[in-house]
């Protein structure tokens, strides 16, 4: 059997049955000989950018897995795998690499060395017989401890190589817990807490943890706010949900974090980043997290708790029962949040319900709200303003309905997570929501979604502007029109197979994307291009 071969071999073992990719690259061949369909895309980011969803929606049972050419196609995917690292996701990255004796050789791309800062582990394949050894060690960093992209590289003169017998078995999955002693006290510490809260993050839907969160909540009144990558692991109905937020957030979120005296942090990182909550100083910070590296980062932290999300939240459940006798009433904090939500969305309501022209996007979102099944739609943002718009107002009512990102931004991910969502939950409805920026980087994948059969629903908003930099760029705007784009994106959608329509009036919103979704339940991608003010405004408190 040829190492080419073998790897796809090893992929099947371990449940792989799609890989993304762009040719040329010998085990995307060999993958389809034995039925792992390959889903090849316009640009090698949009590639990685699936496999990160696909892994993210299946929990990395269904690992997602990118191969690409030696040379210019693993220089490409380098900003694939930089946002699959940033967002903590297990991807396996498979770069087609020069040929062992010029490897090394100045000026060839070598992924062993450049990726080495944005990988969790990287490994040549320099002898045929070590290919099982190697990807053994590859699937193990991937599906334990934390997650982040590995990378394979196979020099293309090893590729077609005769390896002898070989086996290989689908590596283990664990899990850890954290020190009893450290539970009992952060248990003491949360029963005696006047006003707790309870901050999660994607920790908790990588644990499955969505009970247990919902359990300690109820048991101690206590209310929940999530990170931008953790949104959905809580109900945002609850009456004890906060919301969420990255660099916008509802008010609710400020405040109680505000007010608290202890936070706990839930499968979350406290990353020091523009793009996350910010933590306010003087509190009792309790560390739940699964990486010791991520204590002490920004937020200091009182006490940590070092383990899965669910096994230690099962722990401080069982804790914190054992100091309380029954749940604590959650009516007075329930009480204060709708005052708060109910305050906040009162200044808001003027732009989420705006019948101006051009169309205020915040209502383009408003209406996307009220008029798909919320729970039975996966709807991620792009960078920029589609981000600050949509994240603080987005309700979500169950687990992995929303896609979340923000410690890296690059323009144009949101559409291969809407792509890879597809793939991995079909009977969804998938929508990427991104601005004309955005478009403009990755645009020609929606290409891939008319030919790969994945009908997703687009709602592009169009302001001809990079509204977000008017502020910063204003010198540049006025002498020399830096921050103009345009185009029709409409037509270009319609032009690549796609469903695309363009709407300028507010009263034309809810049925147009109506029609959206009909094309996409008949199997066609669908851009809905709204044609918005250039707006900036967010709630960033």
């Amino acid at each position: 059997m040829k190492v080419s071969a073998a790897i796809a071999d090893i992929l099947a073992r371990e449940g792989i049955d799609v890989i993304f990719g762009y040719p040329r690259n010998a085990v995307l061949e060999r993958a389809a000989e034995i039925g792992i369909r390959p889903v090849i895309v316009r640009q090698e980011r949009t590639g990685l950018h699936m496999a990160d969803a696909l892994s993210r929606l299946s929990r990395g049972r269904r690992m997602g897995v990118f191969a690409m050419q030696h040379g210019p196609g693993t220089e490409n995917a380098y900003g694939g795998v930089a946002q699959a690292y940033a967002e903590s996701v297990p991807v396996l990255v498979l770069p087609q690499g020069y040929g062992r004796r010029t490897a090394f050789v100045p000026d060839n791309y070598n992924a062993t060395v450049s990726m080495r800062s944005v990988a969790k582990t990287v490994e040549p394949i320099l002898l045929a017989d070590e290919t099982a050894n190697i990807l053994r060690r590859a699937f193990t960093q991937l599906r334990n401890g934390r997650f982040r992209p590995v990378i394979v590289e196979m020099p293309y003169d090893v590729l077609d190589e005769e390896i002898g017998d070989f086996t290989y078995e689908p590596v283990v999955r664990t899990r850890s817990a954290p020190d009893p002693a450290a539970v009992a006290l952060a248990a003491r510490t949360l029963v005696a807490a006047r006003r707790p809260v309870l901050h999660a993050g994607q920790g908790v839907h990588w644990a499955e943890a969505y009970d247990e969160l919902k359990a300690l909540a109820e048991l101690l009144a206590a209310p929940v706010s999530t990170s931008l990558e953790g949104k959905s692991a809580f109900d945002e109905t609850h009456p004890l949900a906060l919301g969420s937020g990255g660099a916008a957030i509802p008010r609710t979120v400020r405040h109680f974090l505000d007010e608290a005296d202890v936070i706990l942090g839930i499968g979350c990182s406290f990353s020091d980043t523009a793009f996350g909550v910010r933590m306010p100083e003087g509190k009792t910070v309790i560390h739940a997290t699964l990486d010791p590296a991520d204590l002490n980062k920004k937020v200091v932290c009182a006490q940590a708790l070092i383990g899965d999300a669910k096994l230690t939240l099962a722990m401080l459940i069982d804790a914190c029962r054992d100091l309380i006798d029954a749940p604590r009433d959650s009516a007075p904090a329930a009480a204060e949040i709708k005052a708060i939500e109910a305050e906040w969305l009162a200044e808001w309501l003027p732009l989420l319900e705006s019948t101006d022209a051009p169309i205020s996007p915040y209502r383009v979102l408003w209406e996307l709200q009220r008029t798909v099944d919320v729970a039975n739609t996966i709807i991620t943002h792009d960078a920029g303003s589609p981000r600050d718009q949509l994240s603080p107002f987005w309700k979500t009512t169950t687990p992995l309905s929303y896609i979340g990102w923000g410690k890296s931004t690059q323009l144009g991910y949101g559409l291969g997570l809407a792509m890879g969502a597809k793939l991995a939950c079909p009977d969804k409805l998938c929508i990427n929501v991104w601005g004309d920026a955005a478009i403009g980087f990755t645009g020609m994948d929606f290409e891939t979604a008319v030919r790969e059969r994945l009908p997703i629903l687009s709602i592009l908003l169009n302001n001809h502007a990079m509204a977000i930099e008017l502020p910063v760029m204003p010198i540049a705007t006025d002498r020399f029109r830096s921050t103009d784009i345009s185009g029709d994106y409409a037509a270009f959608a319609r032009a690549l197979g796609g469903y695309g329509e363009r709407v300028e009036r507010p009263e034309d919103i809810a049925d147009a994307i109506r029609r959206g979704i009909a094309a996409t339940q008949a199997g066609q991608p669908a851009l809905i291009e709204f044609m918005t003010a250039k707006e900036i405004r967010a709630s960033r408190l």
